[in-house]
């Protein structure tokens, strides 16, 4: 005599499945903001940026923020 199996409905048809996002799927997006704002502030290319002074100093404090907080 053979015992009955249960078999779990198929994934598509279960209700309240969580989904997990693997580590890199939140990392990587994270270090390619990081290294797009630091391109942007990079001072070496300052002197080519024209506008208001007070933007560069912002810029360049918010690098040395992003900069400490990174070592």
């Amino acid at each position: 005599m053979s015992a009955p199996t249960h078999i779990p409905p198929h994934p598509a048809t279960r209700r309240g499945v969580e989904t997990r996002l693997p580590w890199w799927a939140l990392v990587l997006p994270a270090l390619a903001f990081a290294a797009l704002l630091l391109l942007i502030l990079n001072p070496a290319d300052a002197h080519a940026a024209g506008g208001d002074p007070a933007v560069g100093r912002l810029f360049e404090q918010v690098q040395q923020i992003v900069l400490h907080q990174g070592s």
